[in-house]
C-alpha cells in the first residue's frame, strides 16, 4: 500500500472496519498535475480555474482548512472507481460467467435475428389472420343484404311476434326502478344459459345471437320490430362463420336504426347509471358508414338564441363532434352579424380526442347577442372548406348550421360558393321551441344536397345529430360493389369486455327498389363488424428471441400505434378510440418522424439511429443505438416495424438433448436447493398451456415444478424454446454460485447480495435470505435494472425508490440496498450478444461510511488523523469536515446514491433537487445534466372532488305556465320526446344542478384518463472534471463535479450552504398533471398522416329529394296532457312509439 496521504484533524472512532480494494499508484500528484480540464462554454462568473480557487476563503469555523484542490478530488474519484471496479470484478463474476458459457458451448446454439425476414414473416402472419376475418365479413354482409331484400315489411307487427334474446333484459328485470316494460310483457325475450369462455373473457351462448337496443329507442316501434324480424336470419350465418373459423370473436351487425345484433350471445354489460351505448356512435360504425368528412359547424348566437335554446345548441354541437373520427376534420364557429371561431383554431383541424375537447370547452363559452346574419356564417364556412393550404380529409364537405330560425335564404352565397356543382352539403338544424317559419331552413338543406332536422327538446339531440350519416352514405350505396371495401379501425376498448381490439368493417346496403323501374334505394342498412383482439395479433410476434429491449410495433395511417410495448392505457373509455401516436409512444426525434412518414406511405425500410429511450420505471433516459426495420401489412391500412438493439442481433437457443442433464439442472429449481445455491425466481412466462399463472412467484414456481413432474421439456403442449433456455440458464447460474459466490464472504465488503439474471428467465439471488428483500420484477425483460444494464456499458447503480426507504431511526435495525449491475457480453465466433446481467447489492449504511474514507485523506477507517495547527494549512475532506463539506454520488437520472451526511441516508433514491436544490440547479446550468420533457397520454387520474353544494336538489326543466299556453309547445313535441326529455335530463349534467357531495371512498368514483407531464434528467455533454462557483453574493458556494469512469455516477464535492438566500429555484422531476402541449400551437404544425384511400362523396344518380320536411307525428292531445301531468307530478311515464322523420327507413 502506498504511503498514506497527509491528513488533518484529530482521530475519532468509526464503524466496524470493512475491507477496501482501491490502492494508490505511487505518490499523490502535486498541484497542477492531473489531466487537463475541459470546460463547456459558461459565463466567467461561474467558472474559475483551479489556481484561482486556492486563495479563496476557507469555510467559517474551519479557518485551518481550505476547499480541496481539483487534483485532490480527482484522486478521490479514482479511489472510488477502483473500489467499485474491484468489488464488481470479484463478486460480479462477469469474466467467470463468460468462461462458464464457453465451457458449456455444446449446450446451446447461437441464432441470428434477421430483421427483414422477421418483419416480413410477422406481417404475412397478421395479413393471413385478418384475411380470414375479411372473408367472414363478406359472407355476413352479402347475407344481410339478401335477407333484407327478401323481407316483407309488416305494418301490424307486434312485440309478441318477435322472439329474441334481449341482452339488457336480465339487468332490467333486476332493476326495480326500470321503466322499460312491466313484468309479464317480456314473453318475447328468451332466457338463455351461458358458459364461461376465456377467449371472450365472458359468459357466452353459441346457439343464439343477442340484441342490444339503445335506451332512448322504443323497442316496440314498427321499424324496430321489422328490423329484429329480418336480422334474425343472420344467426345461422354467424354460427357457420364460427364453424369455419373457431378463432372468430364478436361478430356484430350495427343497424342504422340503432339495433345491434351480435354473436355469440352474452348479457349486456350494463353500467350502474343510464346506458348510453348506441352502435351508431361507435368508432367502428362511423368509419364503416361513411367516407371521411370535412365539416364546419356554425352556431347562431344572435340575441333571440338564449336560455334553453342556447343550452340545446351547445349540447347539440358536442354531440355532433362525437360523431366524428380521427379521419375527419372540423371547425366550429359562432355567428351573429359576424362570424368567428369559438376556439383558437382558425382552420379545419383533425377531429381527434384532444381537439374535440378544446371545441367542447370553447362552445360552453358562447354568449347570445346581436342579430342573426346567416350570410356571415355561411361565408365563413365556405372559406374554411375552400382553404387548400392545410391538411384535411378532402372527401365529404359539409356545413352544419344550428339556429332558432330566420327569414334569409342567402341564395346569393350558395350561388357564389356552391352552385351548380353543390360539392358542399348543407345540413340545417332548427333548435328549440318557437313559432318561426322553418321554410328557409328547409330550403337551404334541400337546395344543397343536405337535410333539415328539428331539435325541439333535449331528447331529440342524439338521434338528430347522427342521422346525417344516412345522407353521406348515399354515394356509397349507389357505388355498389366498388364501395364494399373492408376497413380496419383504430384501437379501441371493446364494450363487452374483450379489452383492446381493432375491428374490420363492411357497409351493408339496402338493395330494394320501390317498384319496377324505380330508382335504386339509397339507404345504408348498417355496418357489419368483426373484432380482432390485440392479444391475438401480439401472439404472432416473436416474444423472447428479440431480447429485453427488442420489440415489434405497428401503426395505422394516422400514425397511431396498433402494437407497441408502451401501449398501456391505464383507463379506457369505450366511447373513445385509443389514439396513441407513435411519436408519443416513444421519445420523438427527426429520425423517428422520417420512419413514421415512410411507414404511413406504405414503404419498406431500414434505418439505424441513435435515439433516447425511457427506462421501464420512467425515471431515467438512455441514449442508445437502435435498428428500425419496417414493411406494410398488405390488404390493410397498417404498417409493421421491428426494433432491435445491435447486441440483440444474435440470441442463444438451448439444445438440452441430454435428459440426465435436464434433470440435473432442473433440480436447482427446487426450493430445497436454495439454501446452498441461492434463491431462484423464474420469469412468469407461458411455458406450457396447462401451467397455472400466478402473481406470486413462489406459487408460480410451485405450479411449474408440479407440471414438470407430469410433462417433459419436449412436450408438444409446451414451448420448447422457453423451457430449454430456462433450464439451461438454471444450470449456468448455479455454476456461477459454485465457482464464485459460495466461497466469498459478502459481509467483508458490505454486500447484502449478489445476483444474476438471464434472457432465459432466471434470476438467481445469493444468499437465499437476501431473496426476502428482493423487490425487482422476476421477469428480467420487465426489470428496469436488467434493461438499463444491457443498454449501458460499465456499472449501473440503481438506488431504491424513495418511497421504499426506511426512516433514519429504522436504519439501525434494517438494511437498505443499492443495486449495481452490468451486462455480460459474449463474443462467440465473431458474434456478439448479451445474454445475462450480473451484479451486487450494496449495504447503504456501510458503503456510506466507506464512501467517506475513500473521499478523504485517509487510507482506512482506523488510521489516526493528524492535528492541523494554526501554522499549517490543510484541505478539507469528506470525512473529517463533513460538517462543512458536502460529498455525494448522484446517478445519471439525478437521484442521490450516497452521501457523507448521515442525515441524508434516508433520502437516498430521491431526486437530488429535493435534497439540495441550489446545487442541483448549478449542475444542470453547467451542462452536467440535460432535461427531457414529454407527455404521458395514457395516465389515470383520480376524479376532482365535487363542489360542496350542500343538499341542493337536482334541478330539472319543467314547462312553465307560459309553455302550457303556447300552442306551438304542445304541437311540436311527441309523447316519446317527453320521455326522452326526462331520460336525457338524467344524462346531461349541464341540465342539472350538481349532485350533493359524495362520500369519500365511493366505489363508483373511478379514475379517468388524463395527461401527465414527465421530466427526466440524463448526463449532458460534460465528461471532464472541473470546479465552479455558485454565485450568490455572500452566500456563494464552491463545488467540484466529476463523472466516475465506467459507471453512471457523478461525484460532487461542494461547500455546504451558508444561508438560504441562494435558493434560486427548484428543478422538478416528479410527474405532474398537465393539459398537455398547447393544442392551438400543435395544429399549426400537424403531424403527417394519410386518410383512407377510398372516398365516396358524389354520385350523379343520387336522389336528393328526401331532404327533411320537418314532418312529425301528430300526437294525441290527451296523451300529451297526461304525460306532461305525470312529468310534473314526478311519475315515470310509459314510453310511446316514436316515428322518425325518415319514413323511407321502412324500405
Amino acid at each position: 500500500m502506498a504511503v498514506p496521504a497527509r491528513t488533518c484533524g484529530a482521530s475519532r472512532p468509526g464503524p466496524a472496519r470493512t475491507a477496501f480494494l482501491w490502492h494508490d499508484r505511487g505518490p499523490r500528484p502535486g498541484p497542477g498535475a492531473g489531466r487537463r480540464v475541459a470546460r463547456p462554454p459558461r459565463p466567467l462568473s461561474l467558472l474559475l480555474p483551479p489556481l484561482l480557487l486556492l486563495p479563496l476563503l476557507a469555510a467559517p469555523g474551519a479557518s485551518a482548512y481550505s476547499f480541496p484542490q481539483q487534483h485532490t478530488m480527482q484522486h478521490w474519484a479514482r479511489r472510488l472507481e477502483q473500489e467499485i471496479d474491484g468489488v464488481m470484478r470479484i463478486f460480479g463474476g462477469v469474466q467467470q460467467l463468460r468462461e462458464i458459457y464457453k465451457d458449456n458451448r455444446n449446450l446451446f446454439e447461437v441464432q441470428e435475428n434477421e430483421p427483414q425476414k422477421l418483419v416480413e414473416k410477422v406481417a404475412g402472419d397478421i395479413e393471413s389472420l385478418l384475411d380470414r376475418k375479411v372473408q367472414a365479413l363478406k359472407r355476413l354482409a352479402d347475407a344481410a343484404e339478401n335477407f333484407q331484400k327478401a323481407h316483407r315489411w309488416q305494418d301490424n307487427i307486434k312485440e309478441e311476434d318477435i322472439i329474441y334474446y334481449d341482452a339488457k333484459a336480465d339487468a332490467e328485470l333486476d332493476d326495480p326502478e326500470s321503466e322499460d316494460v312491466e313484468k309479464g310483457s317480456k314473453a318475447s325475450t328468451l332466457r338463455l344459459d351461458f358458459i364461461e369462455d376465456s377467449n371472450f373473457k365472458n359468459k357466452v351462448n353459441y346457439s343464439y345471437t343477442a340484441v342490444q337496443i339503445p335506451t332512448d329507442i322504443y323497442k316496440g316501434s314498427t321499424v324496430i320490430l321489422n328490423e329484429l324480424n329480418w336480422t334474425e336470419a343472420l344467426e345461422n350465418v354467424f354460427i357457420e362463420n364460427r364453424r369455419q373459423d373457431p378463432t372468430l370473436l364478436w361478430q356484430v351487425f350495427g343497424s342504422a336504426t340503432g339495433v345491434t345484433r351480435y354473436y355469440p350471445a352474452t348479457p349486456w354489460r350494463a353500467p350502474k347509471k343510464i346506458d348510453l351505448y348506441d352502435v351508431r356512435r361507435r368508432p367502428w360504425y362511423i368509419q364503416g358508414a361513411s367516407s371521411p368528412k370535412d365539416m364546419v359547424i356554425i352556431v347562431d348566437v344572435s340575441g333571440s338564441v338564449s336560455g334553453l335554446t342556447l343550452k340545446l345548441m351547445k349540447t347539440s354541437v358536442c354531440e355532433m363532434l362525437d360523431t366524428l373520427s380521427d379521419d375527419d376534420y372540423v371547425n366550429v364557429a359562432s355567428f351573429n352579424e359576424k362570424a368567428q371561431p369559438v376556439s383558437c383554431f382558425t382552420h379545419l383541424v383533425q377531429a381527434n380526442v384532444r381537439n374535440k375537447k378544446v371545441f367542447k370547452e370553447a362552445v360552453q363559452g358562447m354568449v347570445a347577442k346581436g342579430t342573426t346574419g346567416y350570410k356571415a356564417g355561411f361565408e365563413y364556412a365556405f372559406d374554411q372548406l375552400q382553404n387548400s393550404n392545410i391538411t384535411r380529409a378532402n372527401c365529404n364537405k359539409m356545413i352544419m348550421m344550428f339556429t332558432d330560425g330566420g327569414e334569409d335564404r342567402v341564395q346569393d352565397v350558395f350561388e357564389k360558393y356552391n352552385w351548380p356543382n353543390r360539392t358542399v352539403r348543407v345540413f340545417t338544424f332548427s333548435v328549440g321551441q318557437h313559432n318561426y317559419d322553418v321554410t328557409p331552413l328547409q330550403w337551404m338543406a334541400c337546395a344543397n344536397k343536405g337535410y333539415y332536422f328539428e331539435i325541439p327538446s333535449i331528447g331529440a339531440i342524439r338521434i338528430n345529430t347522427q342521422e346525417y350519416l344516412d345522407v353521406l352514405g348515399r354515394p356509397m350505396v349507389l357505388a355498389g360493389k366498388e364501395a364494399k371495401q373492408v376497413q380496419w379501425t383504430n384501437v379501441y376498448e371493446d364494450a363487452l369486455g374483450l379489452g383492446l381490439v381493432v375491428t374490420g368493417t363492411l357497409p351493408v346496403f339496402n338493395l330494394t327498389q320501390d317498384g319496377p323501374g324505380e330508382k335504386k334505394n339509397q339507404l345504408i342498412l348498417g355496418v357489419m363488424g368483426i373484432d380482432v383482439a390485440l392479444n391475438d395479433i401480439k401472439r404472432l410476434t416473436p416474444n423472447y428471441t428479440l431480447g429485453a429491449n427488442g420489440y415489434v410495433f405497428a401503426i395505422d395511417l394516422n400514425g397511431y400505434v396498433l402494437l407497441h410495448p408502451n401501449l398501456k392505457p391505464q383507463t379506457t373509455n369505450f366511447r373513445e378510440p385509443v389514439t396513441l401516436d407513435f411519436l408519443d409512444a416513444e421519445l420523438e426525434d427527426e429520425n423517428k418522424e422520417e420512419i413514421r412518414r415512410s411507414m404511413i406511405d406504405g414503404n419498406k425500410g431500414h434505418k439505424q439511429i441513435r435515439t433516447l429511450v425511457k427506462s421501464l420505471d420512467e425515471r431515467y433516459i438512455d441514449e442508445v443505438m437502435r435498428n428500425y426495420t419496417w414493411v406494410p401489412i398488405r390488404s390493410t391500412n397498417y404498417s409493421l416495424g421491428l426494433v432491435l438493439p445491435p447486441y440483440s442481433t444474435f440470441y442463444l437457443q438451448a439444445n438440452l438433448s441430454d435428459q440426465i442433464l435436464q434433470v440435473k439442472y432442473f433440480e436447482f429449481l427446487l426450493p430445497s436447493s436454495f439454501e446452498s445455491e441461492g434463491h431462484v425466481f423464474i420469469a412468469p412466462r407461458e411455458y406450457c398451456k396447462d401451467l397455472n399463472a400466478s402473481d406470486n412467484n413462489t406459487e408460480f414456481l410451485k405450479n411449474f415444478i408440479e407440471l414438470m413432474e407430469k410433462v417433459t421439456p419436449d412436450s408438444k403442449q409446451c414451448n420448447n424454446f422457453l423451457l430449454h433456455n430456462l433450464i439451461l440458464d438454471t444450470g449456468i447460474t448455479q455454476q456461477l454460485v459454485e465457482r464464485v459466490w459460495r466461497d466469498q464472504d459478502l459481509n467483508t465488503y458490505s454486500l447484502l447480495a449478489v445476483f444474476a439474471a438471464t434472457d432465459g428467465g432466471i434470476t438467481r439471488v445469493f444468499p437465499n435470505k437476501a431473496a426476502e428483500d428482493w423487490t425487482e420484477n422476476p421477469e428480467p425483460f420487465n426489470a428496469s435494472f436488467y434493461r438499463r444494464s444491457l443498454d449501458n456499458h460499465g456499472y449501473v447503480f440503481k438506488p431504491p425508490h424513495q418511497d421504499a426507504l426506511l426512516r433514519p431511526l429504522e436504519l439501525e435495525n434494517d438494511t437498505v440496498g443499492i443495486l449495481v449491475s452490468t451486462a455480460v457480453e459474449l463474443s462467440l465466433g465473431g458474434r456478439t450478444l448479451r445474454p445475462a446481467v450480473v451484479g451486487v447489492k450494496l449495504d447503504l449504511e456501510a458503503w456510506a461510511e466507506k464512501f467517506k474514507v475513500l473521499a478523504s485523506n485517509r487510507t482506512h477507517q482506523d488510521q489516526p488523523q493528524k492535528q492541523c495547527g494554526p501554522s499549517s494549512h490543510c484541505e478539507m475532506d469528506c470525512d473529517v469536515n463533513n460538517e462543512d463539506l458536502l460529498c455525494v454520488l448522484i446517478d445519471d437520472g439525478g437521484f442521490l446514491v450516497l452521501s457523507n451526511q448521515n442525515h441524508q441516508w434516508d433520502q437516498v433514491g430521491r431526486f437530488f433537487s429535493e435534497v439540495d436544490a441550489n446545487l442541483m440547479l448549478a449542475l444542470y446550468n453547467n451542462s452536467f445534466y440535460t432535461r427531457k420533457e414529454s407527455y404521458d397520454y395514457q395516465a389515470a387520474c383520480a376524479p376532482q372532488p365535487p363542489g360542496n353544494l350542500g343538499a341542493a336538489p337536482r334541478g330539472i326543466f319543467v314547462p312553465t305556465i307560459a309553455d302550457f299556453l303556447n300552442l306551438a309547445w304542445w304541437t311540436s313535441a311527441a309523447a316519446w320526446s317527453l320521455f326522452q326529455q326526462l331520460l336525457y335530463g338524467l344524462i346531461y349534467h349541464s341540465w342539472f344542478q350538481a349532485e350533493p357531495a359524495e362520500a369519500e371512498g365511493n366505489p363508483e368514483v373511478r379514475e379517468s384518463s388524463c395527461v401527465m407531464k414527465q421530466t427526466q434528467y440524463y448526463f449532458g455533454s460534460v465528461n471532464a472534471s472541473y470546479n465552479a462557483i455558485i454565485d450568490c453574493g455572500n452566500c456563494s458556494r464552491l463545488f467540484h463535479a466529476q463523472r466516475l469512469t465506467n459507471t453512471n455516477l457523478l461525484f460532487v464535492v461542494a461547500e455546504k450552504p451558508l444561508c438560504s438566500q441562494c435558493e434560486a429555484g427548484r428543478l422538478l422531476q416528479k410527474e405532474t398533471h398537465s393539459d398537455g402541449p398547447e393544442q392551438c400551437e400543435l395544429v399549426q404544425r400537424p403531424r403527417y398522416r394519410r386518410g383512407p384511400h377510398i372516398c365516396f362523396d358524389y354520385n350523379a344518380t343520387e336522389d336528393t329529394s328526401d331532404c327533411g320536411r320537418g314532418a312529425s307525428f301528430p300526437p294525441s292531445l290527451g296523451v300529451l296532457v297526461s304525460l306532461q301531468l305525470l312529468l310534473l307530478l314526478g311519475l315515470p311515464p310509459r314510453p310511446q312509439p316514436q316515428v322518425h322523420a325518415h319514413a323511407s327507413r321502412r324500405l
